[in-house]
């Protein structure tokens, strides 16, 4: 396998630069730019030089062994100052070994993959760490990455596995005259497996939302303060605001961190009956996110809603352009009420979230959903009587691999390639 090095760090002047090196090779350009070979764990000051000698600067040099670091290769890092000069001269070096190559997106972390030292929900975990903007994304994603999902998926299967050993033992010996009656014991190993999936599967949706952000639609008639609110809640002028009724036409999306919460305000165009095609449009497009939003914050004048919506248990009706001291009132120009309606979404959404469970993609969800299905299935034959035990054992077989492919032991690989691409050089 070739040896691959990467700027591990951002591009651009910075205190530090880290350069990563990875494979069979990392110990010689270790030698090649520092002129030892490391050994040891400890980091080491030295200097790093040319080929034709000329010192280029002084980096400490770290060393791990194969089988003790990230991808499961000896691993070099140089860690220089980080002058963009600098890092292209190291680079520059690297380049020039024979069998070295710069990595491609996600190379160190496939290999990582690809030796054990991750499976592949840690790869996805790691992907969203990296890309975390909220506290509650960096938690969830820390969760994942620290193998937590790994390790669940590995109990179910081992439960899974003697569900179908001992079926097959049934299956093996059906001519037999064997005194022992399986069932009770396989069933109560899938039921407990079926009820731990089936509580992650109900948990996905807001965790989900949690990775990708909670949608908060921001409603009301024209001329009611949406728009205001909005620049309130941004704390700069995202949407256009005017006396003049029908100025939103469109969506409005500001994307914030809501007290740890990722979360994206839509304003949206003022519901009224109207014979402007054009505004009609936008009113529709109001009324379609609306639907899909996780939350809706409707602005009345007297607490009356417009025709066009259906009161949902979780809204949150204010009315608009309101006075200091009204308790049901919010006004993004006085900010009078804004800090309590920030607390209400702030709540609404934090119920949303505490059920998300460590299933925190679509991929996921599908996986345990057809899971979930064939161990249904099985436990369904089983009610039918032994001689239906093979029945059982195919559809355990099924389980066992759908979650198989939650850790990426099997049937992954036409979903590596669009993983791996997502990450930088360096990762």
């Amino acid at each position: 396998m070739d040896t691959i090095y990467s700027l591990a760090t951002g591009r651009g002047k910075a205190g530090v630069a880290v350069i990563r090196v990875s494979g069979p090779r990392a110990v010689d350009c270790a030698q090649h730019l520092a002129g030892f070979r490391p050994s040891g764990r400890a980091p080491s000051l030295r200097r790093l030089h040319d080929a034709e000698g000329a010192l280029i600067d002084e980096a400490l040099v770290l060393f791990f062994a194969a089988g003790r670091s990230f991808t499961g290769e000896d691993v070099v890092e140089f860690q220089t100052h980080g002058s963009p000069a600098i890092v292209a001269a190291v680079l520059e070096q690297l380049r020039a070994l024979d069998a070295v190559r710069l990595a491609e997106p996600g190379e160190f972390t496939r290999r990582a993959l690809e030796s054990g030292c991750l499976d592949l929900a840690q790869v996805e975990g790691l992907a969203d760490l990296i890309d975390a903007e909220t506290e509650a994304q960096r938690k969830q994603a820390v969760r994942v990455f620290d193998g937590a999902l790994g390790d669940r998926t590995e109990r179910w299967r081992t439960d899974l596995i003697l569900a179908a050993a001992l079926l097959e033992a049934t299956i093996d010996f059906a001519d037999e005259d064997v005194p022992v009656d399986v069932t009770p014991e396989v069933k109560q190993l899938i039921t407990g497996v079926l009820a731990e999936i089936m509580k992650e599967t109900a948990g996905s949706s807001a965790a989900e939302r949690i990775r990708d952000g909670f949608e908060v639609a921001i409603l009301g008639e024209p001329n009611i303060g949406k728009s205001t609110l909005l620049n309130a809640l941004a704390g700069r002028d995202a949407a256009i605001t005017s006396a003049i009724a029908g100025t939103t036409r469109d969506v409005i999306e500001v994307r914030m961190d809501l007290k740890g919460l990722p979360v994206t305000f839509l304003d949206t165009a003022g519901l009224r009956e109207t014979t402007d095609e054009i505004e009609g449009l936008g009113i529709q497009r109001a009324l379609n996110r609306a639907e899909t939003a996780d939350l809706r914050v409707i602005l009345t004048e007297n607490g009356a809603l417009p025709p066009a919506l259906q009161r949902q248990s979780d809204d949150i009706v204010r009315v608009g352009k309101a006075d200091e001291g009204q308790e049901d009132g919010v006004s993004g120009r006085t900010g009078a009420g804004v800090d309590a309606l920030i607390a209400e979404v702030v709540q609404v959404l934090e119920t949303k979230a505490s059920g998300a469970s460590l299933a925190i993609r679509a991929r996921h969800r599908e996986a345990l959903e057809k899971g979930a299905g064939s161990l249904q299935t099985a436990l369904d034959e089983l009610d039918h009587g032994m001689d239906r035990s093979e029945l059982a054992a195919e559809e355990l077989r099924i389980a066992i691999r759908a979650l198989e492919t939650l850790v990426g032991r099997i049937d992954v690989e036409t979903l590596l390639d669009e993983i791996f691409a997502s990450f930088c050089l360096g990762k």
